[in-house]
């Protein structure tokens, strides 16, 4: 808006009209860019001479968006700030008539600069570094019911792979290449191999099924797999590749002499659709539930971990949040966007058997869920505070 106003008071007609007509073509773009997963991706794909020009625009777009949004409001809270010593200046006894103060003006200027290109600066770094920093979190998970045979048994997951523009073949492939290094006994996928219709599916899975565990590898599906409509494809190239996707089955899996019941789901919804509700989470899978051996599942929304305890399933793995991809803390309370959609945030969590809150001594069976940070990112290709995670999980008998 100030742009326009200043381009206005230009006195040369030709270039009001010119600069005008520019200045409405770029927020036409941004609102393109904006648009373009409605607009099948076709902004996005848009090249010259070879070169990437729509996803370099859309690149740009999308970090100047958050940036200048969070640029935006740092700069209105300085302002705020410097509102309120000038109003405490006024007031002060013997303070001067109209309380201002040239070096307090020059102080809260280079405050709003400094505080209003933070946003830039944090955004380019987690574009450029933060989402491509792998990091391997070693966890060792309580599970109740654990047969003394399994326990030590090593398994590597990874999660929202989310193949495309930010997520190129060669970077599944480093993923695949560090999980197989930990050497896991199995090898779980939780699911969003892809972000929306159109990305390479066949590519993501043939990177997955290089991973190597004498147990197999095993995975379900995401919420974008439904939005892309490829749950079937999904779960038959990983067929095709020698790898297995759960889809309201269960299957039991045999190490070291014991035993347990591999349960796997489709993307459970927990919201509200057409005003009614779906019905109970998990309800397809309730009678594939073993009693006689431990039941481990994978269930890429969090979300379904009340339901799991209260059903008795020892042990979730999911993924979905993305650990919120962004991350602030303050003092000590962290603040993610994830917590808007769930309080299983990232890491490991414990509830009570029968679905209540878990604590020490209170002679309660409990379950375990592990919920992986992803290594793709969706919307904005961001990462800060909240690194791409490759997850080696040690199970212990609890």
């Amino acid at each position: 808006m100030r742009a326009w106003s200043s381009i206005a008071a230009f006195s040369n007609s030709s270039w009001r009209f010119g600069l005008h007509a520019g200045l409405i073509a770029l927020a036409a773009a941004l609102l393109a860019t904006l648009l373009d997963p409605l607009l099948g991706h076709g902004v996005s794909r848009l090249s010259f001479g070879g070169f990437n020009l729509g996803k370099t625009f859309t690149t740009f777009t999308r970090l100047w968006l958050v940036a200048s949004f969070f640029g935006f409001l740092a700069v209105e809270s300085v302002g705020a700030i410097e509102w309120v010593t000038n109003v405490a200046a006024r007031l002060r006894p013997g303070a001067v008539a109209g309380g201002f103060s040239p070096s307090r003006r020059t102080f809260f200027q280079y405050a709003a600069c400094l505080a209003g290109s933070a946003p830039f600066l944090a955004a380019t770094y987690g574009f450029a570094a933060g989402r491509l920093r792998y990091t391997i979190e070693r966890v060792d998970v309580p599970v109740a019911n654990l047969p003394p045979e399994l326990d030590g048994l090593r398994i590597a997951q990874l999660s929202d792979i989310h193949i495309g523009d930010y997520m190129p073949p060669h970077e599944i492939a480093r993923a695949v290449d560090m999980a197989n290094d930990l050497r896991p006994d199995i090898s779980f996928v939780t699911g969003d191999f892809v972000s929306s219709e159109g990305d390479p599916l066949d590519a993501c899975i043939t990177e997955l099924s290089r991973l190597r565990a004498p147990l197999g590898v095993w995975g379900c599906n995401g919420n974008h797999e439904i939005y892309a409509g490829v749950e079937d494809d999904a779960e038959r190239l990983f067929r095709e590749k020698g790898m297995r996707l759960l889809r309201a089955q269960s299957a039991v899996v045999e190490h070291n002499g014991g035993r347990f019941n591999l349960l796997g789901v489709d993307y459970q919804r927990d919201h509200m659709t057409s005003g009614e509700r779906t019905g109970p989470m998990l309800r397809e899978i309730e009678p594939l539930i073993r009693r006689d051996m431990p039941n481990f599942l994978l269930s890429h929304n969090p979300n379904s971990f009340h339901r799991a305890a209260e059903l008795g399933i020892e042990l979730s793995l999911a993924g979905h949040t993305h650990g919120g991809q962004v991350k602030f803390e303050i003092v000590d309370h962290s603040v993610s966007p994830a917590r808007l959609i769930t309080p299983f945030v990232a890491g490991l969590y414990r509830l009570s058997m029968n679905g209540g809150a878990a604590s020490p001594g209170n002679g309660l069976q409990k379950a375990a869920l592990y919920v992986n940070r992803g290594l793709g990112t969706f919307g904005f290709p961001v990462r800060l505070g909240v690194p791409p995670e490759i997850t080696l999980l040690t199970l212990r008998r609890a």
